[in-house]
């Protein structure tokens, strides 16, 4: 006789619970976001860092854990790439913001000083990258020079005075009104160069305000330095195009962009604005100087 035996599906195996966080995870993911607040280090050339990049990408556990320790130092992560590692930029309650009163009181105690420091990093952003094609396309590297942001700013110093004068405005506000039309006031009566017995360029020239931010953004790992022509060359990195795209959406950066200052394409600092046109947008095919066609 022969025993019948019942056959039945076999149980599913129980769920295997999530791996829990390791002390070693959490310090390999506050590793990241230091590598990410060392702007100047690249990942090509740091093996650790490399490695770590390559576990955010592909261990979600891990790249949650790494964005959790960004957000507990109050930093926002933009980007993580081969490109620009791990992009980073200090929301405003972070420790590790940097204040634009603090930034320009190492140079001068002057509270227009310190509005011309702000209007000269804003216009840096814009000649950098002056359209939207431009900010969006990964591949793009602005290039701009000391002399050129300061011909930039006079040039959008004027058409701010015309609108002004057309709109019958109050040719003499408070030197600490807000928005670009307090601005070009109290740059146009700022010497550019300023002078010495030894033709040294002044700091608290426009050239020497404009100088002193292309600095701190080189020493940020936001620009990179190519040359001496025209004050001072500079070329743009990864890093910088996210910060800009993510304050494109400010106020007085689409003001500034709007005013319609285009520049010439022979090389020189001088801008000049669109003829015979209404259109306050940049001409998409400008031709625009110091950046690779």
């Amino acid at each position: 006789m022969t025993e019948h035996v019942e056959w039945s599906e076999p149980e599913a195996p129980a769920p295997t619970a999530t791996a829990a966080v390791t002390p070693a995870d959490a310090a390999d993911a506050a590793r990241l976001v230091s590598f990410g607040l060392q702007p100047k280090l690249q990942p090509a050339r740091d093996q650790e860092y490399a490695d770590l990049l390559r576990r955010y990408r592909e261990d979600p556990p891990f790249a949650r854990l790494a964005d959790a320790v960004a957000t507990g130092l109050g930093l926002i992560v933009l980007e993580v790439s081969p490109r620009a590692g791990m992009a980073v930029t200090a929301a405003e309650d972070s420790v590790f913001a940097v204040r634009m009163g603090d930034y320009a009181r190492r140079t001068s105690a002057d509270g227009g000083d310190r509005f011309l420091h702000g209007l000269a990093h804003l216009a840096v952003a814009a000649m950098a990258f002056p359209r939207p094609e431009d900010l969006a396309d990964d591949g793009y590297i602005g290039r701009v020079t000391v002399n050129g942001v300061d011909a930039f700013v006079r040039q959008a110093c004027r058409r701010l005075e015309e609108r002004a004068a057309e709109q019958g405005e109050n040719t003499d506000p408070a030197s600490d009104a807000p928005g670009l039309e307090a601005a070009w006031r109290i740059w146009v009566r700022r010497s550019s160069t300023g002078a010495t017995k030894d033709a040294r360029r002044l700091a608290g020239s426009t050239t020497g305000i404009i100088a002193k931010a292309v600095a701190f953004l080189t020493d940020s790992g936001f620009l990179q330095r190519t040359g001496d022509d025209n004050g001072g060359t500079y070329r743009t990195t990864a890093r910088y195009q996210l910060q800009v795209r993510d304050m494109a959406g400010s106020a007085a950066m689409a003001e500034l962009l709007e005013l319609g200052v285009v520049p010439v394409t022979d090389g020189t600092p001088t801008l000049l604005p669109p003829e015979e046109s209404d259109d306050l947008d940049l001409v998409a095919d400008a031709g625009l100087p110091f950046h690779s066609s």
